[in-house]
């Protein structure tokens, strides 16, 4: 019997198990699957908190509707019906003092209607002017990478970057747009620049026609009723029992032949065929540290974020704004990133009647150390910036804190092709070991679902030669 052993019980490992003993099944073969997760629980950022009949995402709190992988699983794994989409609205930019209505028809910041964009007053004259020059100014030389804020800056001006592309794209990937990859992060718009010359042009002949008449907006995002652990419960439900192992902490990995060695921090050794690492990326090094190339490996920067949920009573919030919420531009003078005004966003399964939930993030670049602050101080900074904004009377009837150290893995420029050099030493040099996760080819839970199933494919494909 062939070994797999995937390591890490995020999703992206829960993912590659499931459709691995899915197609073992259905194919017959002599295949064991193997999941180690280090800590006592699985779902990695995924973590539900249901409390006095409040439902709170400690991490994500949704995906993609257009992605389709994470829709698909969740009906693999029986739970299509707990699906929901969520309650559609305005959503706002804070800059300044005030909250903007987010521009309509655009495009992660970039319009694709031009009067709406004229409209707005989120921007200034010459803001709106230097944004039209998108329209005028050549494309870019060829460039195999470079930073989404440089890219940005030069078709559309520094006003609308740090107005509204910069919140949008942080709320993201919480990092730094003028470090971040292009081509690791939205090599589309990239294509649109060198294929039509200007970002709005190309965005407005590729893009599907949307409605000019106002009306209610589509539902963006699905999460689940029960919340999204629901999801990591019932895919972990449908995985045979020996399968899962938690509390297994892998120091390193040793080849052996054509086979592995895994060595625990309890000093038991595993032995496997092949080997899926689905762990953040600083694990992956340290696992692959007795091999030469490791050490090669360049470093990936992640940073910290937190995020402190408060619950009210509905009366307490005077002014309930009608919206889903809003991102912070980085010209603000405040320490939130972001706001979902989760008893806005999803009605109908987080929030009791008469309550209401705000969920805020704080660990903007270079105020990462706030997330080493205590609760009670997470929770000022939170209050005080929210009541600037919306009026706010009392205390909340609880908050719940989640802090996230190093969690979020930043693509900077030439990312792609740092994952591209690896997944090569890797074929070269162990051959049956694969990555996959966060840290390579997207953060997204659909992302991450995607990755699992594209290892599922390499790791049989392997077995099969």
């Amino acid at each position: 019997m062939r070994t797999i052993t995937i390591i890490g019980g995020g999703i992206t490992g829960l993912t590659a198990a499931y459709y691995l003993e899915k197609q073992i099944k259905e194919a017959n073969l002599d295949y064991q699957v193997r999941l180690l997760e280090a800590g006592n629980r699985l779902g990695g950022k995924i973590q539900t908190e249901r409390r006095d009949g409040f439902m709170i995402e400690r991490g994500p709190d949704s995906f993609l509707i257009r992605k389709q992988s994470a829709e698909r699983l969740a009906r693999e794994v029986g739970i299509g019906d707990k699906l929901v989409k969520n309650g559609t609205g305005t959503s706002y930019i804070l800059a300044g003092e005030k909250l903007h209505h987010m521009p309509q028809s655009s495009f992660m910041g970039i319009p694709t209607r031009v009067r709406p964009f004229l409209k707005s007053d989120l921007f200034s004259l010459s803001g709106k002017l230097r944004a039209g020059m998108d329209f005028i100014k050549p494309k870019g030389e060829a460039a195999d990478d470079q930073s989404l804020g440089k890219f940005f800056r030069r078709r559309v001006g520094d006003e609308v970057v740090e107005n509204l592309i910069e919140p949008l794209l942080s709320g993201i990937y919480a990092g730094d747009i003028d470090d971040l990859s292009l081509m690791a992060t939205f090599p589309n718009f990239y294509q649109l620049e060198q294929q039509h010359g200007s970002l709005i042009r190309g965005l407005r002949k590729t893009m599907p026609a949307q409605p000019s008449t106002a009306g209610k907006k589509k539902s963006m995002f699905y999460s689940l009723d029960g919340g999204l652990e629901s999801l990591v419960e019932a895919i972990a439900a449908k995985l045979s029992d020996e399968v899962v192992q938690t509390n297994k902490i892998v120091e390193t990995i040793e080849k052996k032949g054509s086979h592995y060695q895994l060595h625990t921090k309890k000093g038991t050794v595993l032995t496997a065929d092949v080997v899926l690492i689905a762990t953040p990326h600083g694990v992956m090094k340290k696992l692959l540290k007795p091999f030469e190339f490791a050490a090669d490996l360049p470093n990936m920067k992640a940073t910290s974020v937190a995020n402190v949920a408060l619950a009210f009573d509905l009366s307490a919030v005077k002014d309930d704004i009608d919206g889903t919420g809003f991102v912070v531009s980085r010209n603000s003078n405040y320490r939130i990133t972001a706001c979902t005004w989760t008893h806005k966003k999803w009605p109908k399964t987080t929030t009791p009647a008469g309550k209401a939930l705000l969920r805020c993030y704080v660990g903007r670049p270079g105020d990462e150390d706030v997330v080493d602050l205590s609760d009670e101080a997470l929770e000022e900074i939170v209050l005080h910036d929210l009541k600037k904004i919306m009026n706010i009377e009392g205390d909340p009837l609880f908050s719940v804190v989640s802090r996230w150290k190093d969690a979020m893995p930043q693509y900077n420029v030439h990312h792609k092709q740092m994952v591209e050099q690896l997944e090569a030493n890797l074929k070269k040099e162990l051959p049956g070991v694969f990555v996959a996760g966060s840290p390579y080819k997207g953060i997204g839970i659909p992302d991450c679902i995607d990755q699992g199933e594209a290892a599922v494919k390499q790791i049989l494909d392997f077995l099969a030669e």
